[in-house]
């Protein structure tokens, strides 16, 4: 994946620079922008933004800030490169939450190894979820492989909300993203105080699938534990009207109206005892059947696979 890269400067001096120094890395694309046209540029959601300070008419605190304020941009890493390198001038700049401040002249190889290693650090926290903040595949195989090959009994909880397209559909996607964010806290604050879980890893598929891998074979306090919680609470994000019902109406294809239960939390747990699994695969497929075997019944509920 191309990653865009924009280069804020008045006078186009800078983009030459980076184009021959990256001229063999495929990966970077890098795009001149005037530091008049930064509101136009943010809307495109750059990887990285680099400011040339000698080279913009306007001050650069201001930008930062401005970059820093918008919504879609929060999270884009910044370079600052400027002759100025006084202490109290970095200072003021690092404090609108810029990621570096560069002084000139400028080391290529520094800079150009700056990028290379921002640019990785991006990619693997893109591993993680950025609603929930949890780990994702990548991290969750990674663990399942790390406990299969320990050779210790654990167990594997598969989670994810029922009806949730549903709710989406009546909510809408940001009431949905609440909803996602309360089942992951649930998880969290329900796995973090139960003593007998310590070392448990906690991971979000996607969407509304988590995960979380425990040293315990026998879980089914700590699923009672849990779906108590998200029951206690989820009503939380329901109308009155809703909750008085009992259930949620939506039009399907065809414009008949269909009723769905409450959103609720099913668990399949798949308990590997010493030497039951040898790959993450094995687990998956169990997986998979014991949560449609929660999911089967009505509300809230956990299934656990005992078999050897």
């Amino acid at each position: 994946m191309v990653q865009e890269v924009y280069i804020i400067d008045d006078d186009d001096s800078s983009i030459v620079i980076f184009r021959e120094l990256f001229k063999n890395d495929d990966e970077f694309k890098f795009i001149s922008v005037k530091s008049n046209e930064i509101d136009i540029a943010l809307k495109n959601i750059p990887a990285l933004i680099v400011i040339n300070e000698d080279a913009i008419d306007r001050d650069v605190v201001e930008l930062c800030r401005k970059i820093r304020k918008d919504e879609d941009n929060t999270i884009t890493p910044v370079i600052v490169v400027s002759s100025k390198s006084s202490r109290d001038h970095r200072i003021k700049i690092l404090q609108e939450s810029i990621e570096y401040f560069i002084k000139k002249p400028v080391d290529e190889q520094y800079l150009y190894y700056t990028v290379k290693n921002l640019n990785r650090l991006l990619s693997i926290n893109r591993r993680i979820s950025p609603l929930t903040g949890l780990p994702g595949n990548v991290q969750i195989h990674a663990e399942l492989k790390k406990r299969i090959s320990k050779n210790e009994p654990f167990s594997v909880l598969y989670l994810d909300l029922d009806n949730f397209k549903a709710y989406n559909d009546v909510y809408g996607f940001l009431k949905g993203d609440q909803i996602i964010e309360f089942t992951a806290e649930t998880i969290i604050n329900s796995i973090h105080n139960n003593e007998n879980v310590e070392g448990a890893f906690i991971g979000h598929i996607g969407g509304d699938d988590f995960v979380a891998i425990v040293p315990e074979t026998n879980c089914e306090k700590l699923c009672q534990s849990i779906l108590a919680y998200f029951d206690k609470y989820v009503g939380r994000y329901f109308t009155e009207a809703d909750l008085e019902k009992g259930y949620i109406e939506v039009a399907n294809r065809r414009g008949i109206i269909e009723q769905f239960p409450l959103t609720s939390l099913s668990i399949g747990v798949v308990v590997a005892d010493k030497g039951r699994f040898h790959n993450i695969l094995e687990i998956g497929e169990i997986g998979a059947q014991v949560k449609h075997a929660a999911k089967s019944v009505m509300g809230s509920s956990y299934a656990v696979d005992r078999r050897k």
